[in-house]
């Protein structure tokens, strides 16, 4: 029997060699390397800035405080989703509205989404479940759709600035799983106004912990007001960081406002620079591994995630089947049968509306939320495995997953 755990990282001699150097420079803080895979980021997704943080809520939530979003707003979240993609919101204040998806697909039903657009409506936040990135032609054309009931309310200068320079609804994906993910040749993080990355350890390019926000050009606005802002939400308001006050003479600081505490350090960007220069391979085998697990669910009958199409690749981060017809509890009886044969299983996602902190909430529309409300998101959750994706799979793993897997199913 094999041992085939779920989500392991995929770490060579590359990543550790860097990270003994960066120990031995003595610059273990935000520094060179930090910047660096900033700059290296931006030119891969396609923009023109990205800044490095501790992790993807950490960058969604100061995607929502760059644009002014707080108490008396409202803002748009899947309820098929992570709770960093609502908790963000939450922690800066304003209320989230929950959506329900999409009959048997993951996104965001986007009627109901625009039906829930009011006047308080300041953010959407999509999310790219899997790595399959969302309908953004849709979602802009509701944007644009619903201008003349959009109120620019940001709480900061740079806030109110950037609402009424958009003029709508801000589009804030949510691009955790998404990082090489492609829609019409765009790259997730180069399709919204604002883009969060996860860089944890069981995503597809890692820095341990970790995530990366990335914008669009906006007119009017200078990107490096934005970039600058980033910097002083993510390090306690202080207008220089430890590289800048390393410079001759350069000790003397100000502290602009009493912010957060949210960068990334050197140590962790040591091991991103060496996976982005191994990404596209990395890649390339998770895109082999999702061919046999296509060829497994279709010969079975299985609904599953598809990851390439003619309007997008994804980058293929996770693996989501859905077996027709079985309940949650046979649904758990298949992810305990294959964790007896050493393979660990996952589910992504028990709904936001299931949760204790979602059900009784005041930063919830309404107070807080019943998952019976949500039917198309449970029916997604009660029958939906995920199986192991990972480039630390070798062919003979994949075939021990197909062939117990298969074995399982025919036995219902």
């Amino acid at each position: 029997m094999r041992s085939i755990p779920f989500s392991p990282p995929d770490i060579s001699e590359l990543e550790i060699n860097e990270v003994a150097e960066c120990l031995r420079s003595g610059w273990i803080t935000t520094g060179p390397r930090t910047k660096e895979l900033e700059k290296r980021l931006a030119e891969y997704v396609g923009t023109s800035k990205c800044v490095c943080l501790s992790s993807a809520t950490a960058s969604e939530e100061l995607n929502l405080r760059i644009l002014g979003i707080g108490e008396g707003d409202e803002v748009i979240v899947p309820a098929y989703t992570y709770t960093a993609s609502a908790a963000a919101a939450i922690h800066v204040g304003a209320t989230v509205v929950f959506v329900d998806s999409q009959k048997d697909n993951p996104e965001m039903d986007y009627d109901a989404m625009e039906a829930a657009i009011t006047e308080k409506t300041k953010a959407i936040i999509p999310v790219d479940l899997g790595g399959v990135v969302c309908d953004y032609d849709k979602i802009f054309e509701i944007v644009e759709r619903k201008k003349d009931i959009f109120v620019p309310s940001g709480n900061t200068d740079l806030g109110m600035r950037i609402q009424k320079a958009l003029g709508r609804i801000a589009v804030v994906a949510d691009c955790a799983h998404a990082l090489g993910s492609v829609w019409h040749n765009k790259k997730a993080g180069s399709i919204a106004d604002f883009s969060s990355f996860s860089f944890h350890a069981v995503k597809n390019f890692t820095t341990a912990e970790g995530g990366a926000s990335v914008w669009g050009d906006i007119d009017g606005i200078d990107i490096d007001e934005i970039y600058r802002w980033f910097q002083l939400y993510s390090l306690h308001g202080q207008n220089k960081d430890a590289l800048a006050k390393s410079q001759l003479g350069s000790w003397e600081y100000d502290i602009i406002a009493p912010l957060y505490k949210c960068n990334m350090t050197d140590i962790m960007a040591s091991i991103g620079l060496r996976q982005l220069d191994r990404y596209e391979g990395l890649l390339a085998r998770r895109k082999d591994i999702i061919k046999e697990y296509d060829k497994m669910c279709e010969s079975l009958g299985l609904d599953h995630i598809r990851h390439y199409d003619s309007d997008y690749t994804s980058c293929g981060h996770l693996y989501l089947v859905r077996i027709p017809g079985i309940t949650d509890e046979k649904r758990r009886e298949v992810i305990v049968k294959m964790a007896e044969q050493g393979i660990s299983c996952n589910v992504h996602y028990k709904p936001l509306p299931m949760m204790t902190a979602y059900k009784s909430c005041d930063h919830v529309k309404g107070g807080g939320v019943d998952i019976k409300d949500f039917p198309n998101a449970y029916h997604l959750y009660e029958n939906e495995i995920t199986l192991p994706l990972h480039t630390k799979l070798s062919d003979e793993d994949v075939k021990y997953i197909v062939d117990n897997f298969t074995d399982i199913v025919k036995g219902l």
